[in-house]
């Protein structure tokens, strides 16, 4: 019986379940596909949790036009290695890693040899170049594979692989504030609240207008202050980074930045920005975009939360469920970050 159950669990390896997103609608679809092999320099990954990020949400309403299809989307994956490439031999089988956007860089452009990498010329990104973690098993460079520690659940570090990195590359933009503002308040600024908290910095939130349950949630996690985005914050701000794609966000946070500071957009895409005046950006105010990462935000970026206490709130998927994951996030109906798992659904907490 032994032989027949290794058969059946070999059998089972064979295919996985992945969401899919075909280019002709938004909404993805299951499917059973077969198992990648990893190539030379790749790791194969059993993935046990992916978070569900704006930037895939972009993707399947078609923002951003270029990605790889068929597609399976996502790139906040949490998984252990189930599979090595030849030439790999810095991870074991079974060991816990994380995937971010950032999938592989040319190694030779000007920005990838000028420690640019995140802007480099011929760049891959997963679960838009490259298939993503919305599925049961996935591949990666095994240069792009982040070791993640144990003694935390799966569903609790996806996040951290993107809206934490993201947001960690857009405070470091933000040049050292004493005060910060934070525009949205889902995924991204959940964490980088409890982040610039930690390094005794001043938070103000701002959300939709008359989100009572966003400003809270702000207040619940550290911030001084929060209110709806058309309301003035109580202080002139060092700083303000931008997580909602959303162009007329940044002439109000410009009005709220005191001079020398500035103004940082932290997605991937956003609505157009309306005109306003240049007394509003006049002295020394700036405004700075944010895109993609490079290995050393993210190494880090993790060396900084696990020495400062973060409480990853998320509400948890089975991979089936991605559509409707999609759609709470499209909506504003979350507090913190959605995650995908083979597990049931449920809202969680996890410090």
């Amino acid at each position: 019986m032994l032989w027949l159950q290794e058969v059946q669990r070999t059998e089972r390896k064979c295919c996985l379940r992945a969401m899919v997103f075909d280019g002709k609608s938004s909404e993805l679809q299951l499917s059973v596909l077969p198992i990648p092999a990893p190539g030379a320099g790749q790791v194969q990954v059993r993935v046990e949790a992916c978070g569900v990020c704006r930037t895939d949400l972009h993707i399947v309403d078609q923002d951003l036009k270029d990605p790889v299809l068929p597609l399976i989307p996502g790139h906040e994956i949490v998984g252990r290695v189930s599979e090595l490439g030849v030439g790999v031999d810095v991870y074991q089988i079974g060991q816990r890693v994380g995937i971010p956007w950032l999938g592989h860089t040319c190694g030779t452009c000007d920005y990838c040899r000028s420690q640019r990498e995140n802007l480099c010329d011929a760049p891959g990104f997963t679960g838009y170049t490259i298939n993503g973690g919305y599925a049961e098993y996935c591949v990666a460079d095994s240069g792009f594979v982040f070791p993640l520690p144990e003694d935390k659940r799966a569903e609790e570090l996806a996040p951290l692989l993107c809206a934490g990195l993201i947001g960690y590359r857009s405070f470091k933009m933000a040049g050292n504030p004493k005060s910060l503002g934070i525009y949205g308040f889902g995924a991204a600024a959940h964490i980088l609240c409890q982040v610039a908290k930690s390094l005794g910095i001043d938070v103000y939130a701002f959300t939709r207008d008359n989100d009572c349950g966003a400003q809270q949630f702000a207040l619940e996690l550290g911030a001084k202050w929060a209110g709806g985005a058309s309301q003035n914050a109580p202080v002139n701000l060092d700083a303000s980074i931008i997580f909602a794609p959303v162009g007329a966000l940044v002439p109000t946070a410009l009005k709220t930045t005191r001079k020398g500071g500035r103004v940082v957009c932290g997605g991937i895409h956003m609505s157009d920005i309306p005109s306003f005046p240049y007394a509003d950006l006049w002295e020394e105010r700036s405004i700075r975009s944010v895109a993609n990462l490079t290995r050393e935000d993210g190494e880090e970026f993790f060396e900084l939360v696990s020495r400062a206490l973060i409480e990853i709130r998320v509400v948890t998927y089975p991979i089936e469920r991605a559509n409707d994951a999609l759609d709470d996030l499209r909506n504003g109906r979350l507090q913190g970050a959605a995650v995908l798992t083979a597990s049931t659904t449920e809202t969680s907490v996890a410090s």
